[in-house]
């Protein structure tokens, strides 16, 4: 149990049909970390764009700001931990 990381909540990545639109806030946090270009394209380091596409029609509900989220919002979330096996390991701290 000592190598597995530390969380607070293992949260289910769920999918929607289509494409979800990301809230401003968090395009311009992705944009002030480089993360998405000036157009909205986004750029993430080791994500593939196969991966990518599939990562924009998911989310989660999230257990900190109890509500549905989109799945890129988490993934750049510091509470975010891993992905593992359709599930997100959050580490459930304040935002």
């Amino acid at each position: 149990m000592a190598d597995e990381l530390e969380h607070k909540f293992e949260v289910e990545i769920k999918e929607r049909e289509g494409r979800q639109k990301l809230p401003d806030s968090v395009k311009d946090e992705l944009k002030a970390s480089g993360m998405m270009d000036e157009k909205g394209k986004l750029k993430l380091k080791g994500v593939s764009p196969k991966m990518l596409k599939r990562m924009k029609q998911e989310y989660v509900e999230c257990p900190i700001l109890k509500e549905d989220t989109h799945f890129i919002q988490c993934f750049v979330c510091p509470n975010f931990q891993s992905r593992v096996m359709g599930k997100v390991l959050c580490k459930g701290g304040k935002l």
